[in-house]
């Protein structure tokens, strides 16, 4: 009996840890991905935030893939983790496949062609680390941000990030609408989910950067910027001034004091 217990507990040891990694989330290169889901693969898109999950195949692409839902009820999936609207906003999305679970990042706008009955005008994008716009040979830092928050690792990111590249992340996360992004960088915890719908857009046309030495083991440090805001029912604007960021010690993340920043740019906090 002794011995039964002994491999039984083995066997349940060695399933929870098989478990435990087929769950795990990969965040390979694009180079790598490019291989592992190739034209025409069929493979499913869980989105992180809801937990909804559509299916898709890869008819294009070759700095990202793009990709068509494989009917209309998984475009319909689709749309409704857009609330029911088509959308440039990239979220984080995790690509599951035969090959095991890929951290990813989608946007929801349906443009150029389309081959399948789905009800989808089009085809949309998925991005992967690594992978890059039509239009530069860079990662779309939205899309990058919404990676490392698939696979984990976007704490970890702005825990270490210089304060210019913690500035363009809290501004991407406005731009997104995503609550997550823009809390953990906020020194302040605000109502972002009532506030972020407010902003349709937001942009940096300008920022100035001190050389490194500059900044040394300063606690506090003002950014000079240029930003331009499309805020719902109001307009346009453009707002030149500083982005204060503060930390408590040398070693610290930099954080945004949002109150000012928000203030400055006349935009209202939810109370």
């Amino acid at each position: 009996m002794l011995i039964i217990a002994m491999v039984l507990l083995a066997f349940t040891d060695v399933s929870a840890e098989a478990k435990k990694q087929s769950d795990k989330v990969e965040m390979p290169q694009w180079e790598e991905v490019n291989e592992l889901l190739p034209k025409y693969s069929k493979f499913t898109v869980m989105d992180l935030e809801t937990g909804l999950q559509f299916r898709v195949q890869r008819r294009a692409g070759s700095n990202h893939a793009d990709v068509q839902p494989l009917t209309s009820k998984d475009t319909a999936i689709m749309k409704a983790i857009y609330n029911g609207k088509w959308s440039w906003k990239r979220r984080a999305i995790i690509v599951i496949s035969e090959n095991g679970k890929i951290a990813a990042s989608m946007h929801g706008m349906p443009h150029g062609g389309g081959a399948l009955k789905n009800d989808f005008p089009g085809h949309f994008c998925i991005h992967f680390f690594g992978s890059t716009t039509h239009r530069t040979n860079f990662m779309d830092l939205s899309h990058k941000l919404m990676i490392l928050k698939s696979a984990g690792k976007l704490e970890k990111y702005l825990e270490q990030t210089d304060p210019y590249d913690l500035v363009n992340a809290y501004i991407a996360g406005i731009k997104q609408q995503d609550p997550y992004i823009v809390s953990f960088i906020s020194l302040q915890d605000l109502e972002w989910k009532k506030l972020l719908p407010r902003i349709e857009n937001v942009n940096i046309n300008r920022m100035e950067v001190l050389p490194a030495e500059d900044v040394g083991d300063q606690l506090t440090l003002t950014i000079p910027v240029e930003i331009n805001w499309q805020i719902k029912g109001r307009g346009g604007r453009n707002f030149t001034g500083e982005i204060l960021l503060v930390r408590f010690l040398g070693n610290e993340q930099w954080k945004v004091d949002s109150i000012r920043f928000l203030e400055d740019n006349k935009i209202t906090i939810p109370k």
